[in-house]
């Protein structure tokens, strides 16, 4: 079954590259954040806001497991290449490879032209900060963070789980990380109810994130240090995230760009003041945004293969 799963990854990440996620096309994380709105409505406020959380939560993952699991089923029992063709483009959907690509080159290219109104308004499609006052700079780290930081919430870690036990399980992940951008939040209205969902996503994602963080040194040289310096700074500044996941891509790009990502943001006005990732070689530029997602395909090509060689290896182990 694992090379299923394997030859399923590999279709998965080639529809996305060629096709991606056209708007207008039905797509599962929209139907999972109406029922994610649905039951917050109803459900996040009173007491044991903790345990209706949790409530939701599980009902979010076990509806998608249970649809795609009866589809899989179904898929193979037609015929494997039916099963396999099943299981691809479900896994497509939960993998945005492309998606990340297009939305932060949306903030290049007026930056690149020094329309910085545009370029701010691009980026407040994308990132939860207050932008209409950053400058240039400013502008291409929340774009460059973005990229970072969902190279593995958005395509690694779901062909991880892919691999693992297939699209039932990259749908799982994919509905534990929208309840988690919906309701995984600190403020006093998600606080509670949000906890399950913010738990259960840094659950999913420690692996494939410490994985994509190691892959993306792996496979990118770093620009202006030696690779004892950048795989220092890798270690060295992951930790310094609040999240405890997303800091190893953001540390990992910083040490391969030679930049510095974290610093102030403001949210609603309220300073945040995020850990620095990485040394101050080059100052931030537009530019930065191109490599950074020159970074995502190479990470995600080799977290494909290393996929693909441990996949084939443990096929053989078993056989």
């Amino acid at each position: 079954m694992i090379i299923y799963h394997l030859i399923s990854v590999t279709l998965a990440y080639m529809i996305d590259l060629l096709v991606g996620d056209p708007p207008q096309w039905p797509h599962p994380v929209k139907w999972m954040g109406s029922m994610i709105s649905f039951l917050e409505k109803r459900w996040n406020q009173g007491k044991q806001r903790r345990l209706k959380g949790l409530l939701m939560l599980f009902i979010v993952l076990l509806i998608p497991f249970g649809i795609v699991l009866m589809i899989v089923i179904l898929g193979y029992k037609i015929h494997p290449l039916v099963g396999i063709i099943f299981e691809s483009v479900i896994i497509a959907t939960t993998i945005a490879q492309r998606s990340l690509k297009e939305a932060s080159l949306e903030v290049y290219q007026p930056l690149k032209k020094g329309d910085l109104v545009e370029a701010r308004r691009k980026l407040s499609y994308i990132v939860g900060r207050d932008t209409d006052f950053l400058e240039e700079g400013e502008i291409a780290r929340g774009a460059i963070e973005t990229v970072a930081e969902n190279t593995s919430d958005g395509v690694t870690a779901p062909m991880f789980w892919a691999f693992i036990g297939g699209a039932p399980l990259a749908m799982v992940y994919r509905a534990a990380n929208t309840c988690d951008s919906m309701v995984g939040h600190l403020n006093d209205r998600y606080k509670e109810f949000g906890w399950a969902s913010a738990k259960w996503d840094d659950v999913m994602n420690w692996i494939p994130s410490r994985l994509t963080g190691i892959i993306m040194l792996i496979g990118n040289p770093p620009e202006s240090m030696g690779y004892r310096n950048a795989w220092k700074i890798l270690f060295r500044d992951a930790r310094k995230h609040p999240s405890p996941n997303s800091g190893w891509g953001e540390a990992a790009v910083a040490a391969i760009l030679g930049i510095q990502l974290g610093g102030t943001n403001y949210y609603k006005g309220m300073v945040s003041n995020r850990a620095k990732m990485g040394e101050i070689i080059h100052p931030i530029q537009a530019e930065h945004i191109i490599k950074a997602n020159s970074i995502l395909s190479r990470t995600v090509l080799l977290f494909l293969f290393f996929l693909l060689l441990g996949g084939i290896l443990l096929a053989v182990t078993f056989r």
